[in-house]
């Protein structure tokens, strides 16, 4: 079983001079010597390395505390999420899961392996509560693949302790800083390995900075290569149910989707419409749980604000109920999903897309016209449906056209985003305003499922033979926040009307 700590570190180039005095650092009590651990880390990758060309690190290590297996994923600048699994021959199946988005159907397969003596040190204040780790590393790095490079070095690091304010490092810093002790320039002890123990002519070239997009199709790709890049990083957080990790996934396979609609003229929609298809089965799948949790999120708080007086039966442990009896099973299915090959062959695909784009004559057009002409065509069919849906009389026919109103609003809203980096101020105030208005829809017609899911739940409750009155007062609060929605929807539609300057 794997479990997960948060890891914020500072890497520092050593030399034979050794660990310079910390006991000025403030707030450091006592420097306490822990003795010298060997460390012995074989790190595995693709043949193409495609672990190490998103900073994510794999490793089996044996020797120190904490020997096993460790999965790093970078989060931030000198903070990264370790997950460990205990030490065993083959990789564990918790951890492979969570590679599975860049490794696909590659083989992983040791490519480094590093063996270093660590002298650690324990920064302690006066109470003796550990503020962090300072560890001199003597490496030696072996590559096992190639020519089989190897290369050396000492470095320093510091490692906040558990929970611990990161502002401290800031202060250790200072101090090394102070002795003449340099920042590191590898991310990584893996970074560096690999970099000294390549051969020169096949050494890892710096990734090459995104050229400023200029033409109409460069603005697009850009857009559409972002929401590969989340699909990707997003699906370690969905297989460990990260909170909102499959909402966001979602949505960028929305943006995407939304994308290859909107900009048919710049993408070629006969490349794009079966990917889209594949894209909105995904959703389909990410959907099941989300909309349960948006249900049961928006229940429980109602429930939370009705007086005890309204309170009739065990309403909540019904909606308990109802939620693990569709998440249980979803949650599984999703990660066979994520692990079938289907969603493997759309990963493949979206790469090959955002490589190889069907780019059509209007992709080499300016921005200014091409994407503008766009976002005002999503505009235009926006403004049909909202007209429509105001002049419908209150029921499910407006229900429905308020639904199909929500979806276009959504789909203008990743227009404008798409384009609001070339049009500027009047795509972004465009992008804020459908964002604003997607919202109203939104809970509308939240208060529309919420009020099907209060009837399939009072007629279980009713069979049960318990009390229904509660689901009945829930019923008629919901009615009534959607008739307010609907009440508002003119001003606010008027709002957008008049800030449109796209």
């Amino acid at each position: 079983m794997a479990d997960t700590k948060r890891e914020i570190e500072r890497k520092y180039e050593s030399d034979d001079s050794g660990l310079p005095d910390l006991t000025g650092v403030a707030g450091v009590d006592a420097v306490v010597d822990k003795g010298v651990a060997h460390l012995d880390a074989t790190y595995y990758d693709t043949p193409d390395e495609r672990l190490a060309a998103s900073a994510i690190t794999l490793r089996r290590r044996t020797g120190g505390s904490d020997a096993g297996w460790h999965l790093k994923f970078p989060i931030a600048p000198g903070v990264r999420d370790e997950i460990r699994a205990p030490l065993s021959d083959t990789l564990p199946r918790s951890l492979a899961g969570l590679v599975r988005s860049r490794v696909r159907e590659a083989e992983l397969q040791p490519v480094v392996r590093l063996r270093s003596d660590r002298d650690v040190r324990d920064l302690v204040d006066a109470e003796g509560r550990l503020l962090a780790e300072v560890s001199v590393d003597a490496v030696r790095a072996e590559r096992l693949t190639g020519d089989g490079g190897s290369a050396q070095w000492t470095e320093l690091e510091v490692e906040l302790a558990d929970g611990g304010d990161p502002a401290f490092l800031d202060k250790v810093d200072k101090r090394l800083r102070k002795a003449g002790v340099r920042p590191s320039a590898s991310a990584s002890k893996l970074a560096r390995a690999l970099a000294e123990t390549s051969p020169k002519q096949k050494r890892r070239k710096k990734k090459e900075q995104a050229k400023e997009p200029v033409t109409a199709g460069d603005h697009v790709l850009a857009y559409v290569r972002e929401q590969r890049d989340a699909i990707v990083e997003l699906d370690p957080a969905v297989r460990q149910d990260v909170y909102d990790s499959v909402h966001r996934m979602r949505v960028a396979t929305r943006r995407m989707r939304s994308a290859f609609r909107s900009y048919g003229k710049v993408l070629d929609r006969t490349v794009t419409d079966p990917v889209g298809d594949e894209l909105k089965w995904l959703a389909g799948e990410l959907g099941v749980d989300r909309d349960a949790e948006v249900l049961t999120e928006r229940l429980a708080a109602a429930l939370d604000e009705l007086p005890r007086t309204l309170l009739s039966g065990p309403v909540r442990t019904r909606l308990r109920t109802w939620m693990n009896a569709r998440r249980g099973g979803s949650r599984r299915r999703l990660t066979g999903v994520l692990d079938s090959k289907r969603y493997l062959t759309l990963l493949d695909t979206l790469d090959r897309l955002v490589e190889d784009p069907p780019l059509l004559e209007a992709a080499a057009g300016k921005p200014e016209k091409v994407i503008a002409r766009a976002v005002r065509k999503d505009y235009g069919k926006l403004s049909d449906l909202v007209e429509q849906a105001i002049g419908l009389e209150p029921g499910h026919d407006r229900d429905l056209a308020l639904h199909e109103a929500r979806k276009k609003a959504k789909r203008t809203r990743y227009s404008a985003e798409t384009a609001a980096p070339a049009l500027g101020g009047p795509a972004s105030a465009l992008a804020k305003s459908m964002k604003s208005l997607q919202n109203l829809l939104g809970d509308h017609q939240d208060s529309v499922m919420t009020r099907e899911t209060l009837r399939e739940l009072s007629a279980v409750a009713q069979a049960a033979g318990e009390s229904s009155f509660t689901y009945g007062v829930l019923y008629g609060r919901e009615e009534a926040r959607a008739a307010a929605d609907e009440a508002q929807l003119p001003g606010a539609w008027q709002e957008v009307k008049d800030g449109m300057q796209v």
